[in-house]
């Protein structure tokens, strides 16, 4: 079967790239796609999440193991399309270059028959233009949903401390360090 999925860069803008693509092959092949299709050397990391519903981030899929232990953690090229995209659950989210977050909403639109004599995957339709830098993300929350500090309180104040160090010198400057020791 053919999977048409749209993937949407999370932005103001419309930037959005169709692809059909056999269920059967993996994320790290849609993850090459996608780079293709929005024009990326693929030179960078990237992950795909899975997400509920309301495109909440999940568990990360990783393109490489970054696991301490070889085999550790699964990645793109361990996960065909069907394992994670079906009728059920359409939604998963793409982020490339960790760096500058390009951030995309992917998601499965329909399943269809494959078509003799088109090469797969395929871009179908590209739709606007990709901004020069990634768009700032925009994370709301209260604060203490996913910080383990939020009750933390800061009680540090200057005044508490004096500024002699341990070793008899102000601000360290007479450990013997030049300005430039390395």
């Amino acid at each position: 079967m053919i999977y048409n999925i749209r993937a949407i860069l999370d932005t103001e803008e419309d930037v959005f790239r169709d692809i059909a693509i056999r269920d059967t092959d993996t994320l790290e092949d849609l993850h090459q796609s996608l780079i293709n299709a929005f024009g990326f050397d693929g030179m960078e990391m990237a992950s795909f999440y899975t997400c509920d519903d309301r495109w909440n981030q999940e568990d990360e899929i990783p393109l490489f193991d970054t696991g301490d232990e070889p085999g550790q953690v699964q990645t793109m090229n361990d996960y065909s399309l069907l394992e994670l995209l079906h009728e059920d659950h359409t939604k998963i989210i793409y982020v490339y270059d960790f760096l500058n977050m390009w951030t995309f909403l992917v998601e499965l639109a329909s399943i269809t028959e494959e078509q003799v004599g088109v090469v797969y995957p395929e871009l179908m339709h590209a739709h606007g233009v990709l901004p020069e830098s990634a768009p700032n993300a925009q994370f709301e929350s209260d604060g203490t949903e996913n910080n383990p500090y939020a009750d933390f309180e800061d009680d540090y104040d200057e005044d508490d401390f004096d500024q002699e160090d341990e070793f008899g010198g102000e601000h360290y400057e007479d450990l013997g360090f030049e300005d430039n020791w390395n």
